[in-house]
């Protein structure tokens, strides 16, 4: 079996952040889905449960954290052009997510924020390697 992430989000409206999740280009899996958690899918290895609290709270042995005022941690996903980091953050900011920030430009790599109704947050970003800086021209 090819190794999988995982990443298990407690979110207060499952189907509310299940609409929020599929606007920015996950799709939902059924078959692990239920009222409870919908099992959204990035790629054939990465997948992001959306939980209840509750049912999240079931698999925890810590509080939940409010990720609208704290930060827990920071998720990225990278896409295939600017373009299309552009695109997926108009989905997203129509569907009721946040951006943080502006557009960062490193040259090599442009990034925008955003963050979920329940304040998880998303670094979306277009990286192009042959523009990376030479780490031998600092020396």
């Amino acid at each position: 079996m090819a190794k999988q992430i995982f990443i298990n989000l407690a979110v207060k409206d499952v189907q509310k952040s299940m609409d929020f999740y599929t606007a920015l280009g996950f799709t939902n899996n059924p078959q692990f889905s239920d009222g409870s958690g919908k099992c959204m899918v990035w790629s054939d290895s990465i997948y992001v449960m959306l939980l209840s609290h509750e049912k999240f709270a079931s698999f925890a042995s810590k509080p939940i954290a409010d990720t609208k005022s704290t930060a827990a941690a920071l998720f990225s996903l990278s896409l295939d052009s600017v373009d299309e980091v552009n695109l997926m953050m108009s989905n997203g900011i129509n569907a009721g997510g946040t951006e943080l920030g502006e557009l960062k430009d490193y040259g090599f790599m442009q990034q925008r924020t955003i963050e979920d109704f329940d304040g998880h947050t998303w670094e979306i970003f277009f990286m192009d390697m042959s523009k990376f800086p030479n780490s031998q021209a600092a020396e």
